[in-house]
């Protein structure tokens, strides 16, 4: 797998280009395996639309996720890709299915929910991911995963609401 380098901004401005659902993954109790949950609570709580918090069940939401009409769906996890912690990835389904078919750290592949959405129609899956440093029983998120969350709680509604805007022309006279 080939890897290039991008701001994270410029990737999501790019590859998520219609009405996208945010999907936080994750137990609470392990550490740094709550940061989706964690996160999509936060994007909801700040307004932002379109987000489901799962928990450990995501599969328990597929038929939703595949028929609600949505462009893109993004699952928000933490992921082991032998990466620093708290480092971000963005994968999209071929990568989370072909290069890690289990890369979630949960019981069901990330990579056949994927498949199971997709099939259903147009939808793409994407996954936004975090390295976590620690799924200790009872910890609370690492801090190099709680600085990332709280970059991300920034960035994914400036994101997402920036490209959904959409240009005004206004004509103005004056007389």
């Amino acid at each position: 797998m080939e890897t290039v380098k991008k701001d994270l901004r410029t990737t999501l401005q790019e590859r998520l280009t219609g009405q996208t659902a945010l999907v936080g993954i994750g137990n609470v109790d392990l550490g740094d395996d709550g940061f989706g949950v964690r996160l999509a609570e936060a994007l909801a709580a700040g307004g932002l639309a379109d987000v489901l918090v799962t928990h450990t069940v995501p599969e328990n939401h597929i038929v939703t996720l595949a028929q609600a009409g949505f462009d893109d769906v993004v699952f928000l996890d933490a992921v082991n890709v032998g990466a620093e912690p708290g480092s971000v990835v963005f994968l999209d389904s071929g990568e989370l299915k072909n290069q890690f078919p289990q890369v979630s750290t949960h019981k069901f592949a990330l990579g056949t929910l994927a498949r199971l959405i997709e099939a259903e129609g147009p939808t793409r899956v994407w996954l936004l991911g975090i390295q976590p440093a620690s799924l200790r029983q009872g910890a609370s998120l690492s801090e190099p995963v709680e600085t990332a969350l709280e970059i991300l709680k920034v960035l994914l509604p400036e994101t997402l609401n920036h490209r959904q805007r959409m240009p005004v022309e206004v004509e103005c006279r004056v007389s």
